[in-house]
């Protein structure tokens, strides 16, 4: 079974006090069981198992209770792990739903295989869709901006810009506190080398190697009090 349907441990929670954030939870553990039971028979499993990296969960949404977090559990994670809203830019998530959508209607860019892939997907409605891609933008990052930070062409950011624009735009360091950014970039290493490996294989020696403390230095020193 491909890594990326993995069943995602949260811990316990009462009832009486959690009882919404239980039943998210368990909507998410019935979305996988089901994505996973389909996959596991089907010959196009492995195609999506590198798309998502495994480290955000269901807990980590934010608005968990919301329609649109709802939502994102229960279609997103039919194809691939759940996506973190911040991932992108609140422009750029129209264009990405509108691709997600498409695909999970059977259409795209493999043509008929595409529509082999998809079934027993279910696609959202238009009602649903727009709540989701709503509830996205809302929660999407938010880019920096560079007349803010007169320091983001020095040496000791090239290691920020470099990492972080290969996936999405430069996030801005007020998002989050110094502590909270320490473990934001260890989350983005796992991801980067998650993405970037073909199940087996092992890392280049002779590849570019990012300076970790740097790009945690910068975003201390820039980042909320």
């Amino acid at each position: 079974m491909p890594r990326l349907l993995h069943h995602v441990a949260l811990p316990l929670l009462v009832p009486a006090a959690f009882a919404s954030a239980a039943t998210a939870t368990s909507e998410y553990d019935d979305a996988v069981a089901h994505a996973k039971a389909r996959w596991e028979t089907s010959p196009h499993g492995p195609m999506l198992e590198r798309i998502l990296p495994p480290t955000f969960a269901p807990s980590q949404l934010p608005q968990p209770d919301s329609a649109g977090a709802r939502l994102a559990v229960r279609y997103c994670v039919q194809c691939h792990n759940l996506p973190n809203p911040a991932m992108h830019q609140a422009e750029k998530w129209p264009k990405v739903v509108d691709r997600m959508v498409l695909r999970m209607r059977g259409r795209g860019n493999l043509g008929p295989l595409m529509s082999d892939m998809m079934a027993g997907v279910a696609a959202p409605t238009e009602a649903e869709t727009a709540t989701l891609l709503a509830w996205l933008r809302t929660n999407a990052m938010r880019p920096l901006d560079p007349a803010r930070y007169p320091d983001l062409e020095s040496p000791q950011a090239q290691s920020f810009r470099v990492a972080c624009s290969q996936c999405h735009a430069l996030p801005d360091p007020q998002r989050h506190t110094a502590r909270e950014w320490s473990a934001v970039v260890e989350r983005m290493l796992k991801n980067m080398a998650w993405m970037n490996r073909v199940v087996g294989s092992r890392a280049d020696p002779d590849e570019p190697q990012l300076r970790v403390d740097e790009i945690k230095d910068w975003l201390a020193r820039n980042a909320r009090k």
